[in-house]
């Protein structure tokens, strides 16, 4: 299924500074398939994130190369802002916050 392939895309894009992709991250807030257009909506860490542009531009390259994808928008979101609370298990565990 498409949107398997896109949540598989983003975990393996990262923010440079956190060693956790941006899905176990909790920053993937929603993900739309549409006759194989694909919408994300994110957010990030913190509002000035000096990465937004890398991680932006990352996100969308990766989900652009799955077979099948005619098209991608990335729209990024403050609201609801961003709480560790968000991150997967995995996650915490990895950033040792559990």
């Amino acid at each position: 299924m498409l949107r398997d392939k896109v949540e598989e895309a983003l975990r393996t894009v990262y923010d440079p500074e956190i060693p956790v992709n941006v899905y176990d991250l909790g920053l993937v807030y929603n993900i739309k398939v549409e006759d194989n257009n694909v919408t994300v909506t994110m957010t990030l860490t913190a509002p000035a994130c000096p990465a937004a542009n890398e991680i932006i531009f990352d996100a969308e390259s990766k989900i652009r190369e799955i077979e099948g994808v005619n098209d991608v928008h990335i729209h990024l979101v403050f609201d609801p802002p961003w709480d560790k609370e968000m991150m997967s298990e995995e996650a915490k565990l990895e950033l040792g916050w559990l």
